[in-house]
């Protein structure tokens, strides 16, 4: 695909308002298709088709394929692109506002049944904007059937967050991780962009098990621990979740006591399993 060409044939040019940096490099394209693992039997929901040139490459290895695109003016352009593909059903809106499960049903058009007693497998990919990264992932995680498998393409310095190891824990990698195991699989530089973004970006993979990893915790509660505890992070631990639960300075360390853990230590230098013991020993405080 000629991207400037195919925005000048239809008088488009990219909004930057909207994150618009399409990616043009084919080889790439196909190896991002390639790292979700698609089979014939799969149904993806993707995020932002933009001009559909990552949505034919998914189109040829899915079962079906729903393309959300959020900007009407791409819409003809799109349908144009994609008009040899009849597995591809495409939807103007916003993800944000959209249940993905619904959509990977609804928008399905097959001539083989699915069992509605089984819930639906679906996956996600995407070239996401990188001003709603977390919020877009977060939807996902939070959606009432969650997608088996992410593949994202996102900021490289959001990548590496994402896939961060204790001692440069942030809330988005805590997120991530509670939910699924993320790893980055390819590095891309702004050239495979038009137009070239200022900075190189990532795909990231995360895989969701069937059942939940930390099925001990309340994902509510355990977030609600896990805001307070970087919700001021240059304080110490128990001084962080003292400021941010309102709760007593006792309580407190005694939670942090049955974890195992300093109160010392900073909310950046704790493992997930750290963060489950502590909000299991804080969730009759909810």
């Amino acid at each position: 695909m000629e991207i400037a060409a195919l925005l000048k044939q239809h008088q488009l040019r990219p909004r930057k308002s909207l994150g618009q940096n399409f990616l043009a490099d084919e080889r790439v394209l196909a190896e991002i298709v390639a790292s979700a693992g698609l089979t014939r039997e799969d149904v993806v929901v993707e995020i932002g088709a933009g001009l559909g040139g990552l949505t034919r490459h998914i189109a040829k290895a899915a079962r079906h394929v729903v393309a959300v695109e959020i900007d009407q003016a791409l819409l003809p352009a799109l349908r144009a692109v994609l008009a040899e593909f009849p597995n591809c059903s495409i939807l103007h809106g916003d993800i944000l506002q959209l249940d993905p499960a619904k959509l990977a049903l609804d928008h399905l058009v097959t001539d083989r049944p699915i069992n509605p007693s089984i819930q639906p497998h679906y996956k996600v990919v995407a070239n996401i904007p990188y001003y709603i990264t977390s919020a877009i992932i977060r939807h996902l995680f939070e959606a009432a059937i969650q997608p088996k498998t992410l593949v994202l393409t996102m900021q490289l310095e959001v990548a590496q967050r994402l896939v961060a190891r204790p001692n440069e824990m942030s809330l988005l990698a805590v997120s991530v991780q509670f939910y699924g195991v993320p790893h980055i699989t390819q590095r891309i530089e702004a050239g495979a962009f038009y137009p070239a973004p200022e900075v190189d970006s990532a795909v990231v993979r995360i895989d969701l098990p069937d059942t939940p990893l930390f099925p001990t915790v309340k994902a509510e509660t355990f977030f609600k621990v896990a805001r307070a505890g970087f919700g001021q992070k240059r304080k110490q631990l128990h001084n962080a979740l003292k400021a941010g639960l309102a709760l007593p300075g006792e309580t407190i360390t005694q939670a942090l006591n049955a974890a195992q853990i300093d109160p010392k230590r900073r909310a950046e230098t704790l493992s997930l399993p750290e963060w489950v013991r502590l909000t299991e020993g804080m969730k009759t405080e909810g």
